[in-house]
């Protein structure tokens, strides 16, 4: 393939680490939208006196600590794919909610179903490649992370756009002399977009069978809902650093509470579908399907109008809309922003959040 000097032939791969902070060559590639990833060393300069010197001396500063913080921003594929280095989307969440799943699961032929739930992210890690072209001499230069765990991600879509997955990524250190990798692009996935939401409802009774959430009696949202954003943070502590470890620190360990969060950004359509919620803090189930067909008209099995549309599935069994302002600020249709956020149900067997995926994805994760 042609390399440009610009970001036309930027690039990142993962692969997931057997041990934290060994680098692994990686072996999935992304199509991607952005990456700021920063290597972050820590600077100590020598604070002795020395008679007639003022300013710090080079020869007296020294780097202690390192560390890699940053985010890479990807549009939210549909999996129609079926090769095992193709971009779909169920390597990311397992990473984003430290889900158990290692493998889909198959649904029907060739068709197959992935179910992500929260989970501890322990032992969760990868090393990453971020290949960014140079103008001198044309050549891509490779910078790689290793021990990069999700703090944080977002999942957003709004009007006439494609569904994003945002990861915001901490990581050990960056090395710039382990060579760049050879990205591989299979045939490309479908993306899916804001028309693509077929089913968004609330309420009814959440309940799990066999791994699976689903919810029955749910009312579809009447409400114009024109943006949602998604928002899981998992806190950590990112500074377990000690002797002899050259300044390298240890796996991040959860260390806080973590959550799921959201917005919706709406029209002021009807006050007791949310405002009344958050006035007398209910509880309730909410679930966002986006589905599809491919351009042929064939589902996840390669079925025309089949049973298996590609998916991508949001259960919360127990949201609570925290906010939900309405104001009239002009002559027009009053807007509404609608916070909330998901909780632990108390049942015991439901998830706080469960992410399907139908796809064609067969491999292991």
């Amino acid at each position: 393939m042609p390399v440009y000097a610009s970001g036309l032939s930027g690039q990142v791969g993962t692969v997931v680490e057997s041990t934290y902070g060994t680098p692994v060559t990686v072996t999935r590639f992304w199509e991607f939208l952005s990456e700021n990833f920063v290597f972050n060393p820590n600077y100590l300069d020598g604070q002795g006196l020395k008679a007639g010197q003022a300013y710090n001396r080079a020869s007296r500063t020294v780097q202690s600590q390192f560390d890699v913080n940053g985010d890479i921003t990807m549009e939210h594929t549909d999996g129609s794919a079926a090769s095992a280095a193709a971009d779909s989307m169920g390597w990311w969440w397992k990473q984003c909610l430290g889900s158990s799943i290692t493998t889909p699961t198959v649904v029907l032929g060739t068709a197959f179903k992935q179910i992500h739930t929260n989970g501890s992210k322990a032992g969760f890690f990868a090393t990453m490649q971020v290949g960014r072209p140079q103008i001198s001499g044309t050549t891509v230069q490779p910078f790689t992370f290793t021990g990069c765990k999700v703090t944080q991600w977002d999942f957003s879509v709004s009007d006439n756009q494609i569904a994003q997955l945002k990861a915001t990524i901490d990581g050990q250190t960056e090395s710039t002399s382990v060579g760049l990798a050879a990205a591989s692009y299979p045939t490309p996935n479908g993306l899916f977009s804001f028309a693509d939401a077929k089913n968004f409802k609330i309420g009814g009774t959440a309940t799990t069978s066999a791994g699976e959430t689903t919810i029955a009696s749910g009312v579809a949202v009447t409400s114009r809902v024109t943006a949602i954003t998604i928002t899981g943070a998992t806190p950590m502590k990112v500074d377990r650093y000690g002797l002899g470890n050259a300044g390298l620190k240890g796996e991040p360990i959860e260390n806080a509470i973590p959550t799921i969060t959201g917005t919706l950004t709406t029209e002021f359509f009807d006050r007791t579908e949310f405002y009344d919620k958050f006035k007398t803090n209910a509880t309730t189930p909410m679930q966002l399907d986006f589905s599809h067909f491919d351009s042929a008209g064939n589902d996840a099995n390669g079925v025309a109008s089949g049973p298996n549309p590609y998916l991508l599935s949001f259960i919360f069994p127990a949201v609570k809309f925290k906010s939900a302002s309405q104001n009239v600020t002009s002559p027009d249709v009053i807007p509404q922003s609608v916070g909330f956020q998901a909780y632990d149900d108390g049942s015991g067997t439901n998830p706080v959040i469960q992410v399907k995926l139908v796809s064609k994805e067969a491999v292991a994760l």
